[in-house]
Formats: C-alpha cells, structure tokens, sequence
C-alpha cells in the first residue's frame, strides 16, 4: 500500500482506532514529550498522537509507527516477513539457472515492476512546495525540545538528502538537527554514516555542500530513511519497493537537489565544509542516556516549502521501549532474508531486544554442522554494515525460541562455560555508546551459547554444582553489596553494590570467586546500589549499555572447585573510581515540574486512565540534574 499524504495515513491510523487527537494546547517544550513518554510505554505501544494546537499552524504526530501493528500499516503488510520474502523471491528469480529462452522471457515482467519502482523526476512544483519561504524561518515549526538537559529543539524526523559530489549518488540519512537560530541547524551525522562521506567529498573539493530535508509524507519514506541498506543503493528505490509505486520527485527551489512530491515540510539549504563546527547537544537519545555535547557541521537554511495542510512529524528516544523499538523490530525482520542470501545462509533469525536499543545485544539462531560455527558467525555479523556497532552477540542452536528469553535464559546458561565458549574482540561501536574507554571504539563479547560438538568440548570441563546457595550469609559477608537477586534457574546473581572506593570491585569479585557456596552461579552482574534488581528489563537495559565487555568482564576458575563464571561489572564509571576518562552520561527523564503539569492537565487530553511518568522510575539512578553524571 501507498499512502498519499501523511494526512492519508492519519486516515488509517483513526480507521483502524489507532490514534487520538489532542485538541487542548499543549507546549512543544517537553511537555509533549512527557505526554508521549507515558504512551509509549504503554502495553502495545499505546496509540498515534495527533497533537492540533501546538501553538503554530501545524500539528504535531507522534508515536504514529510505535506499534507492531502501525508499523505494519506504515509499510502496507500484514506481516514483516512478506517483505524479506519478497526479497527473497526477487534473489531466486535473477540467480537461479534458467533453462530456456521462454525462462528467461519470463522475468521481464519482474523487470517491469522492478523499473515501476525506481524513484523519478517530475516537472514542475509538487504538492510539498504549494507554500515557499524564500525567507525561511524555523520557528514556524512546532519543533520539541524533547528532554530538559537538551541542548535546544531538534529536528527528530529529517530524512537528510545529499549526493556524493563525485558519482552523483544519492544518500537519504536520518540525522537530527538541533536549531540555533531562524536559519541555522547543526547536521549531526556520525563519522561513520554515508552523509559525513559526502561531506568529507565536498570538503577535498573546497565546494558548499548542498543538503535538503524532507519531512512528513508516505510513512515508508521516513522508514527507508533509518534502514541499513548498502552503501549506494537509493532509498527511495527501498522506498518504491515497499510501496510498490515509485516515488515521485521535483526539485528544490534553492539547491541542485531532488525531494518527494508529497512530502509535508521540505528544509533546503547547504552545509560548507571550509566553516567551523558549531557546539552541538546534548541530546536525551536511544540509548536511554544523554549523548553529551560535541562539534558538528553547520546547515544553512535557504528556503522552507510545505504543504498547505501540512503536518509536522516527530518522534522521542530515550529509555525503551519507545517508538524507534518498533522501527528496529520491523528492519529485524525485513533483513532476514537478505543477512541469509548474500552473507551467511546458516543464520535460521535473529532478534534484537528492545533493552538492548538496536545494538547492545543481538541473538542469533543458526542450523549448525560444524565446530567453531558459531564463532565464525560471530565474526561475519561483527563485519556486515551497521551489524559492526554491535557489542554483544548471542548464537544458539536451530530448535531454540529465541524471541522467548524465558527460554533463552536457560539454554544460555545450560550451554555455556564461560571460561571456553565467552569471547572477546574489539571494534568500532556507534557513536552513542558511552561506556567504552575511548570513544567509537571498544571490545565486543560473543557467547557460544550451542550444544558443544566433540571438538569443541574442553579435556576436562566441569559441570557448576547445583548446590543451595545461601545467599544472605553472603550479603553480610561484604559489607558493600546492597540487594540481590539470585535467578536459580539458570545461574545468574545480580548484585547491586555500594561503590564507594577504587578496586573496591575488584577486590570483592576475586573474594566472591572463591565463594564455593556460589559454585551453582555461572554469571554475576553487578549494578548500581538503586538500581531495582528484580526489575529485568532495567536490568538488561543496563547491564548491556554500562559495559565495555572485555575491560569489565571477569571470568574465573575457582581453584578450589574448577567451576569457572564470570563477573560482569555495569556499574557507572568515573575518574576517581574507576580511572574513566570520559564523561558519563545521565539517564534520560522528565523533570519534576513538566511531570506535575502534565498529571495536573491529564483530564485535558481525552487521553482515557491516568498514566503516571515512567521518569519516576529512573529519576533516583541519576545523583544530579545535567546531561553529564557526577563522579
């Protein structure tokens, strides 16, 4: 399916009662995002928000693919595997043997469709330049400022245009904007994006970069915008395949670039390499934390266009799950099919857990035949495209329910030795991720976590004994673990500890290593002291993005048992106690003030049963207000 305008996919969603409308005013600065928040983390992902009086002349839609079920209807399927078999059928009719002549005359059909898809030029003006700014002025936006330690309001929803000045290749990118004045964003594309290339290009030229952002329009546009696909393909062509139609472009008033007729906002402008950077941030991002504050390039606005209905599209990051989990689980699926035809035909699926936001975790089910398969996954996946920021990878067996992690949990710890089948490598991380020593590069950890062949299997490996553990004589023992909580059922004791000095840590771990009471335990997290151990989806959240695997992973054999397992440490850093040279981030959360407005205006909205903050839950992690966590 393809949708005419975003108006047109409003329609659906308020067909399908998948949005609510919000006549009273509410304010762009936070407190639409605080409204949001509450939604999101509803079961389900809640509804679409149309926000109408935003104070501007445009309403704000949010939350509108936070769904399962609106991501599907943003992508016209009634299920993600019908587009990775679609792929997949496309690969076996343009690879496969064909016969005769009539086999061959048999797919230009197929050839046709696949040319109705490409992306095209249109003369004249489209229905996104039927109002042009030549005096552009971002404050018409109902831009948000989405979190209190913001640096200013961005942009969330951009689907960033520009060529390789070079070949003349288009890139479509999702980068957010931060804007400074009526005319001037930042441009906060990472190094290693395709947008930074071209910027790189520009920069060896000495020319003035040209860039247009697009906003709003048939939904498959924003999402082929986040999509992984290889370097030099279009999205737009992603973007015609999934809409089985074309997209239709015109050019933009000011620069030497293309946008879709349809889109609601069009942003023109350029970026000059030969300028300097502007102070950009922070930012409450995916990860659930701040990403601090840094040098990116600036963008120059040169004109604005937009619909006469126009509606402004927007989402928020922060502490999943939140919309961008649902756009992960849709490119999970979608990529399958390609991750099994063109780089390793053993992978059976993968699921990517919401904690894990998008690249802390990744488990990976395979049909394995030989020894050491896993690890030779291990490295193919760390190697594929945007798969390289991943940090810790999970292979199982082919009759394992990966997306059951009930399941999971017990065959990981059943499967696993930590002293052979645990390993380490490092490599580039995304840009966000705040725990490694050195930023963008960091260690990365693989569990084995299959049925060990012969070759595979140690000389002498000890099974953990199942002994009772007594816990509580434990806890006394060491004066600085707070509260625990011991999962029996597959080996695992989380611990939340008072960190009060240096090597405190390590001192403790290599006392509890000889613990033979915990000869039943293979894996220890250890988590800040108001960090709430029971709560697992915090857990994993955390346990996933504080850690630089290999620098804070500790695997022993006990002398006294042979029984090996390792201690994990996801406790904050800093300077003083852990000799962490880098800022530490806060955790994302409303401040007290936009969350007592809104639970005071909460009838207001028509938003149905009260829903309190999910900030309220994160807020005692944090032990100061600012983007940056004090030592």
């Amino acid at each position: 399916m393809n949708y005419k305008s975003l108006h047109h996919f409003i329609e659906k969603l308020e067909a399908e009662n998948e949005l609510i409308r919000i006549k009273e005013f509410v304010d762009p600065e936070l407190e639409i995002t605080e409204i949001t928040d509450r939604m999101s983390k509803s079961p389900d992902g809640g509804k679409a928000l149309l926000f109408e009086n935003t104070g501007t002349n445009f309403p704000v839609l949010i939350n509108a693919m936070g769904s399962e079920k609106r991501m599907k209807l943003a992508l016209g399927v009634n299920h993600f595997d019908d587009i990775g078999n679609d792929i997949e059928d496309l690969f076996k009719d343009f690879t496969s043997p064909k016969a005769n002549m009539l086999e061959k005359l048999k797919l230009l059909p197929k050839l046709s469709n696949i040319s109705s898809w490409m992306p095209k030029s249109v003369s004249g003006k489209g229905k996104c330049q039927e109002v042009v700014h030549t005096n552009p002025d971002l404050s018409i936006l109902p831009v948000l400022k989405c979190w209190p330690e913001d640096g200013g309001r961005f942009i969330t929803l951009p689907m960033v245009i520009s060529k390789d000045p070079n070949s003349g290749i288009r890139n479509i990118g999702m980068y957010r904007m931060q804007i400074f004045e009526k005319d001037l964003t930042g441009m906060h594309w990472h190094k290693h994006k395709v947008g930074a290339r071209h910027f790189d290009e520009y920069k060896k030229l000495g020319k003035k970069m040209p860039v247009a952002v697009a906003i709003g329009g048939d939904p498959v546009y924003t999402y082929s915008a986040t999509a992984p696909v290889p370097d030099n393909v279009d999205e737009f062509l992603l973007a015609g395949f999934l809409r089985k139609q074309k997209v239709e472009l015109v050019k933009c008033i000011t620069q030497e670039l293309e946008v879709p007729a349809d889109a609601d906002f069009v942003i023109e402008g350029y970026v000059d390499p030969q300028e300097d950077f502007i102070w950009e941030g922070p930012f409450g991002d995916h990860t659930g934390f701040y990403s601090l504050a840094d040098w990116y390039p600036k963008f120059h606005v040169t004109c604005i266009t937009h619909r006469k209905d126009a509606v402004y599209p927007a989402t928020i990051v922060g502490v999943p799950p939140m919309e961008d989990a649902w756009i992960g689980k849709a490119t999970e699926r979608i990529f399958l099919k390609p991750i099994q035809l063109a780089i390793l035909p053993e992978v059976i699926d993968y699921d990517l857990p919401f904690e894990g936001v998008a690249h802390n975790i990744t488990i990976v089910k395979i049909n394995k035949t030989y020894p050491g398969q896993a690890v030779k996954v291990m490295n193919a996946l760390w190697g594929a495209g945007q798969m390289m920021f991943n940090k810790i990878m999970i292979v199982v067996n082919q009759d394992v329910d990966i997306h059951n992690y009930n399941e999971l949990s017990v065959v990981i710890s059943k499967n696993t030795n930590p002293a052979s089948d645990i390993h380490f490598m490092s490599g580039p991380l995304d840009v966000l991720d705040h725990s490694s020593s050195k930023a963008t590069y960091g260690s990365k950890m693989g569990i084995d976590a299959t049925i060990k062949l012969d070759e595979e299997k140690l000389d002498e490996e000890t099974a953990n004994n199942q002994e009772k553990i007594d816990i509580d004589t434990i806890q006394k023992k060491y004066s600085g673990i707070n509260t625990f909580n011991l999962i029996n059922d597959i080996g695992v004791l989380i611990l939340s500890v008072n960190k009060d000095s240096k090597n405190q840590l390590e001192k403790m771990i290599r006392s509890l290593s000889e613990e033979e009471s915990l000869s039943s335990v293979k894996f220890i997290l250890m988590v800040d002291q108001d960090v709430d151990v029971h709560d697992l989806n915090m857990i994993s959240w955390l346990g996933s993005g504080n850690i630089d695997p290999k620098r804070d992973s500790y695997i022993v054999i006990s002398d006294k048992t042979g029984y090996s397992r390792i201690f994990i440490d996801a406790t904050r850093k800093s300077l003083a106690k852990d000799g962490f040279k880098r800022d530490w981030p806060n955790i994302v959360v409303s401040n007290l003030e936009t969350i007592k407005k809104v639970d005071e205006n909460w009838p207001n909205y028509e938003l149905g049963e009260f829903i309190s903050s999910p900030s309220l839950k994160y807020r005692k992690l944090n032990k100061n207000s600012g983007a940056i966590a004090n030592e």
